[in-house]
């Protein structure tokens, strides 16, 4: 083992120990069985919404116990790290309704700093224990020696790491290592793995039940260069130490992460009983599934564009409805209740499956109608506007500046007495859907010769139109409204009813519903719209007039 003198030699000296940041971040004050979860993103680029996933279920679980839901950011990869992603991941996550009760770009909360780059002098620590207690020690190993030793080992089709024969640095004698670093040689500090032939490792994980695994044997890297590539810098750890140093002293109770770290976590519980900390408990989520023809693959970041969080944002689905949809995810009995419901109600780890699950656009479709459909007026408006003053400020212009004729137009799907429309599965939705009732929108209907028209002549549209603009606009009721509708029709040839013409089609023009719609792509642009008569009404009767009359020429 290396000297002391030496050991603190490689460290700032006014270093607190261990026992001084236990102190520091001292045991929660929490009820018997609450949670302690951690959402922690890397910064390496945009929020998954497997992450979405992710954090949704940690933080239902952390609430639903009376704990906490911490968001931790691991941003140590100083290479790949990506400038704003911390604000960037409070930013998504805010947006969804899952802000964490700890963390984030803000840092608020005790046990933080929760920027894994600002906590260098934990992780300090608890490197030079470990140095002093010979279960850690520094490697002088290039890179060109590290490749020679992985050539190796692939020739030899050994398992590929630091170990056995390719672990030079780990046998070398306290005077060598002490004159290598006097002279200044760059080096990393490993892991002394307790085994250099690994056995097997049993342990819980709370999704999977039991799983055994073949234990870590490699000494894996815990400090990375004492020459960071910048001279400003100074060492910062491992994705593997930093995180099993933070989970103990934030005090985490359960580790809720994707599968693709089910491998990892001998090596976790190897530094777990090394550094003498109590391991939280482990649940491993399967990652999000995507059907391709008959096959199903992972959700591709490069491939899918539904991968990214920045998607749902965008396309307008409400926050609640996707906060919904992957509670659903997790357990499927929640896919098909009321999102209130779905919200109030506990995720079940024993509820989860260990395939993963199918992500499933159309789902998610349904129960973005269904939460639409059962908001009240003013609360639709609410949600719109706020998402169209962020992705489409010129509908947020028009909503602003017309917010009766926009209230109007939510009560277009909502029928007095009638249950609501269910047309709109996201907010981006609305103005293919409800922009021709405003001018700005809307411009002008199609021409006469258009075939929204079905086929009628030209100049019959137009006589329609400009009849019964002369005619349909001063009526008080829709029985008054339609009434002049059939009249209009049956003046032009068709049938009373969709009846007479069925019987006799040869006898009259067409059925009266030709006419309606002449009259729906007048005022709406579109063969299917909400109640007619419901339209007209929002729109006025001056704008009703203006419309038909522009068609009619």
């Amino acid at each position: 083992m290396l000297d002391l003198s030496v050991i603190n030699a490689m460290f700032p000296p006014d270093l607190p120990e261990p026992a001084d940041w236990e102190r520091r971040f001292g045991p929660r004050d929490l009820p018997d069985g609450a949670e302690v979860t951690r959402f922690a993103p890397s910064p390496t680029g945009h929020l998954h919404i497997g992450g979405l996933y992710t954090a949704a279920v940690a933080r239902a679980l952390a609430r639903q116990s009376g704990g906490v839901h911490v968001l931790r950011v691991e941003d140590t990869d100083r290479v790949r790290h990506v400038a704003g992603a911390a604000q960037e991941f409070s930013r998504l996550l805010d947006a969804f309704g899952l802000a964490p009760d700890e963390g984030g770009a803000a840092g608020d909360g005790a046990w933080g700093p929760y920027l894994q780059s600002e906590r260098r002098d934990v992780y300090l620590s608890h490197v030079r224990d470990l140095l002093r207690r010979d279960r850690a020690y520094p490697c002088f190993c290039d890179r060109d020696r590290l490749a020679l030793s992985a050539e190796e080992q692939r020739a030899g089709r050994s398992p590929l790491g630091y170990y056995g024969r390719w672990a030079p640095c780990r046998t070398s004698t306290p005077e060598e290592a002490a004159r290598r670093l006097a002279a200044g040689e760059p080096y990393v500090v490993r892991f002394r793995c307790p085994y250099e032939f690994p056995g097997r490792v049993r342990f819980t994980d709370r999704i999977r039940g039991s799983v055994t695994m073949q234990d870590n044997g490699n000494d894996i890297v815990l400090l990375k260069s004492s020459r960071p590539s910048s001279p400003e810098e100074l060492p910062l750890p491992t994705y593997h130490f930093a995180h099993v140093v933070d989970d103990h002293l934030m005090r985490v109770t359960l580790v809720l992460r994707g599968e693709e770290w089910l491998s990892s976590a001998p090596v976790h519980l190897q530094l777990h009983a090394a550094l003498g900390f109590e391991p939280p408990a482990y649940a491993h989520l399967a990652p999000l599934m995507k059907a391709e023809g008959a096959s199903r693959r992972k959700l591709s970041k490069r491939k899918d564009p539904e991968a990214s969080v920045e998607y749902y944002l965008a396309a307008g689905y409400p926050p609640a409805a996707v906060q919904h949809y992957l509670r659903g995810l997790a357990n499927i009995r929640l896919m098909d209740v009321p999102t209130a419901d779905a919200l109030a109600a506990q995720v079940r780890l024993d509820g989860m499956r260990p395939s993963g699950p199918l992500l499933d656009l159309p789902k998610l479709h349904s129960l973005s109608r269904e939460f639409i459909a059962s908001l009240a007026p003013h609360e639709l408006y609410a949600q719109l506007l706020a998402w169209a003053k962020e992705y489409d400020p010129e509908l947020a212009f028009v909503l602003t500046r017309h917010e009766r004729l926009a209230l109007a137009a939510v009560a277009v799907a909502r029928p007095e007495g009638a249950p609501a429309r269910k047309d709109l599965e996201r907010w981006s939705c609305f103005r293919d859907r409800y922009g021709f009732l405003f001018t700005e929108l809307f411009g002008s209907a199609p021409p006469a010769g258009d075939d929204l028209y079905g086929g009628l002549a030209p100049d019959l549209v137009r006589r329609i139109a400009a009849g019964f603009a002369r005619e349909a606009t001063g009526a008080a009721t829709s029985d008054e409204w339609y009434g002049l509708l059939r009249e209009l029709a049956g003046r032009h040839g068709f049938a009373p009813d969709t009846a007479a013409w069925r019987r006799d089609p040869d006898r009259w023009a067409g059925p009266p519903r030709d006419v309606a719609n002449v009259v729906r792509v007048a005022l709406t642009g579109a063969v299917r719209s909400p109640d007619l008569f419901a339209v007209a009404r929002a729109l006025g009767r001056d704008e009703v007039r203006r419309r038909l009359t522009a068609l009619a020429g």
